[in-house]
């Protein structure tokens, strides 16, 4: 049976992950958009994405890796949501300088922005700390609760951002994206091995 677990639970996650962005490539909406805005469109449902897989790997969910391989991969899908971040706001700054001032400073009149930033600076917020932590001398108790908050103001920051954008990426798909980023996010937070 656990033969049969670990590819099923494999691509059952692959499935997840892809299904997003395949079919936000076939929106209607990206007819007639700049390919940088196209591009940092779909950085953004990447950086998503990984917001799914970071708790699934420090809860030790994904079979077949060792605790080590789990860290280590739970760091370097941290590396790529900062770069996702950076390329969907790097790519809208291309497109549209004033909206993404408007948005950096809060005063963007669209809703989703205010969210977008907040999950954004979390992610900054949380890699610098990451990267500094052994100079913060942070105890692993206190990394925990730290990385935590951060991971939650993260999650609920991109999902209402998302929620509010009718964007590319379709309805159902984007839902469901929600929902299991929720799960894996309180299955790790509420695990009992602390």
């Amino acid at each position: 049976m656990r033969q049969i677990q670990k590819p099923l639970i494999w691509g059952a996650l692959a499935l997840v992950l892809t299904v997003p962005l395949v079919l936000a490539a076939y929106s209607p909406l990206l007819q007639w958009r700049e390919p940088v805005y196209v591009m940092a469109g779909f950085a953004g449902i990447v950086g998503f994405t990984v917001l799914l897989v970071q708790p699934l790997l420090i809860g030790k969910f994904l079979p077949g890796l060792s605790p080590l391989q789990n860290r280590r991969l739970h760091k370097w899908t941290g590396m790529l949501l900062v770069l996702a971040i950076i390329l969907h706001v790097g790519g809208l700054w291309i497109t549209s300088p004033p909206d993404v001032i408007d948005a950096l400073l809060f005063s963007s009149p669209t809703p989703f922005s205010v969210w977008g930033v907040t999950a954004m600076w979390a992610v900054f917020i949380s890699a610098i700390i990451a990267a500094f932590r052994w100079k913060f001398q942070l105890s692993p108790k206190v990394w925990r609760i730290v990385h935590l908050a951060l991971a939650a103001i993260i999650i609920t920051g991109t999902i209402i951002h998302s929620l509010l954008i009718e964007g590319t990426m379709e309805n159902v798909s984007k839902i469901m994206l929600c929902v299991l980023v929720v799960l894996a996010f309180l299955k790790v937070a509420f695990s009992v091995n602390k």
